[in-house]
């Protein structure tokens, strides 16, 4: 079974932080520059919270506020689920479906050594089914 600290050695562990204080003009130039949808939000080492195209869309855009006045702090997501590397891929799909989230941290010892997109963990679990299906025409074919 494929676990999240298999992921991170594959994709890396860069993840892009902001801080609450700074606007949300600042998170969405941050995440156009590194072409991704959510930023962990961090005051110092603390994780308290996620920000993410979806928090612009709904919590600025359709409630008539300007991203150049409103702070990361006001729309972030302050419930953050994370996963610890040891966690499963099937385990961060079970939460992502459950919690209808699509990013999740990577802690370990309290500290943020990861992130896990929704994206990331399709990829995983459909690389693992193709080497299953692989391996079982290899067995059946006995080649």
């Amino acid at each position: 079974m494929v676990t999240v600290k298999d992921l991170l050695k594959g994709k890396g562990r860069v993840v892009w932080t902001i801080d609450p204080s700074k606007t949300v003009y600042d998170a969405l130039i941050l995440m156009a520059e590194k072409r991704i949808g959510a930023l962990v939000v961090r005051d110092g080492k603390k994780v308290v919270g996620m920000i993410s195209e979806r928090d612009y869309a709904r919590k600025v855009i359709l409630a008539g506020k300007s991203s150049r006045d409103t702070t990361v702090a006001d729309i972030m997501t302050t419930k953050v689920y994370g996963v610890s590397p040891s966690h499963s891929i099937n385990d961060c799909m079970a939460l992502m479906t459950e919690a209808r989230i699509r990013h999740l941290p990577v802690l370990e010892s309290g500290e943020l050594v990861g992130i896990v997109s929704i994206g990331d963990v399709v990829k995983s679990i459909i690389s693992e089914q193709k080497y299953i299906i692989r391996q079982l025409e290899t067995y059946i074919t006995g080649r």
